[in-house]
């Protein structure tokens, strides 16, 4: 990943989404992104380099909004 591009925050849903279908390519399918669990999608994001957000932050709200636009970027992808 580029060093110069900005930091990540857990408001930048969509980013995220980007990095980890980056991150996993195309053979995690919609259903399997579906049934990630929520303490494992966080340690993904929180493992992202770009990510600056703390696990303090994150929440259910967030975490959803992840799951559906990293399938809405697989689908893009399809």
């Amino acid at each position: 990943m580029n060093h110069f591009e900005p930091p990540i925050q857990w408001s930048d849903h969509e980013d995220i989404a980007i990095a980890l279908y980056e991150k996993f390519g195309a053979e995690f399918t919609e259903a399997k992104i579906y049934r990630i669990r929520f303490t494992e999608l966080l340690d993904w994001v929180m493992s992202l380099p770009n990510f600056e957000g703390t696990r303090e932050q994150a929440n259910e709200g967030h975490l959803e909004q992840v799951q559906a636009k990293w399938v809405y970027e697989w689908r893009d992808n399809q």
